[in-house]
Formats: structure tokens, sequence, C-alpha cells
């Protein structure tokens, strides 16, 4: 399969998930830990606008930062998931690869792809059936949407796809409603 190259300053879901269909978020702190890698490696090529780390599976909705080459971003992501790999297998005493392949990425194209990637990063959870209501969902990037505290992540960024806080959240539930109805009917 031939990946699509990551270019500087354009949007990219990317996601990925475990080799067999195993859990490559085994305890509550691998996620975490996770996250701090995800700043560390790729803080000087990409931002995070939005997230989602599910047990065996994780989206990422970034924007590469300009003024990068493809180079430094690909390598960005390499040493991303060759760190988390090298350390699940050191502390679980496994071996070989943790990921399916290598990472997915689709480059979005508008602002309205953008928007409706955001939703369905969020809404990951629910439609999984990890939980209920995606809005307790501990693992990813929604909550820290709406909250106050210091952040990474491209708050500002992500709200203005939605004009607001409140058009982000009545979004939100809006996509929920249809989802859990489409789910009731399966």
């Amino acid at each position: 399969m031939k990946y699509e190259v990551l270019v500087e300053d354009s949007f990219y879901h990317i996601y990925n998930c475990g080799n067999n269909k195993e859990n490559i978020f085994i305890e509550e702190q691998n996620y975490v830990y996770f996250l701090k890698l995800v700043k560390k490696h790729l803080s000087k090529t990409s931002d995070v606008l939005t997230y989602c780390l599910l047990k065996n599976h994780f989206h990422l909705l970034i924007k590469t930062k300009e003024e990068v080459t493809s180079k430094e971003i690909s390598q960005s992501f390499s040493n991303l998931f060759n760190s988390y790999s090298k350390s699940i297998n050191k502390k679980y005493g496994r071996s070989g690869s943790l990921f399916k392949d290598r990472f997915s990425r689709i480059k979005l194209d508008s602002e309205e792809y953008v928007r409706k990637l955001i939703l369905y990063i969020h809404l990951n959870p629910t439609h999984h059936q990890f939980v209920a209501d995606f809005r307790i969902y501990k693992h990813s990037s929604y909550n820290s949407m709406l909250s106050n505290k210091p952040t990474s992540l491209l708050r500002e960024d992500v709200l203005s796809f939605f004009e607001d806080k409140q058009n982000f959240i009545d979004a939100h539930q809006i996509k929920e409603v249809n989802l859990l109805e489409t789910i009731a009917l399966e």
C-alpha cells in the first residue's frame, strides 16, 4: 500500500490500531504516556487539534506546521510510534510489532471535512460502544475543548470551526443522537 507523503501546513487524520487487533493501551498509565510522547515527538512538526485513544486504536487530528519538510514530519511520527512500541514491549514482555501497519493518514481538504472529523473522533467511544456517553470518556480531547485549563491542543482553532463553544456542544449532541439511533437499528 502506498502512503501519502505528509506535507507542511496541512490537516491530517492520523490513525492506527493494534497488530492483530491487540490492545495498544493496556493500563491507564499507557494513555498518559502515549500523550506525553505525542507532545514530545510531534511538537516541532505538528499541532494536535483533537484526539481519542481507545484500547485497541487511536485517532489524531493534526495540522502540520509551516516550514517543515515532509521528511521531518514523517520522522517525528516514526519516533513517536517506535518509542511507544519499544516501551510497551519492554514493560509487558512482548516482542514484535505493536501496531498493525504504518500509521494511516488522510489529508483533509475542507473545513467541513475537519468539522466532521472532530465530531467523529470525539464520538468514537460511543460508536465502538466503550461508553454510552462520549462526554464521560477520559481519553478524548472533548472535555479539554470545553475547559479553561491550559492545553497544548489548538482549542481555539477547534472551537472556531463551530463558531463558538455552544455550537461545538450542540453539534456533538446532534451527531450523538444520530449515532445512537443508528446503533439501536443494528
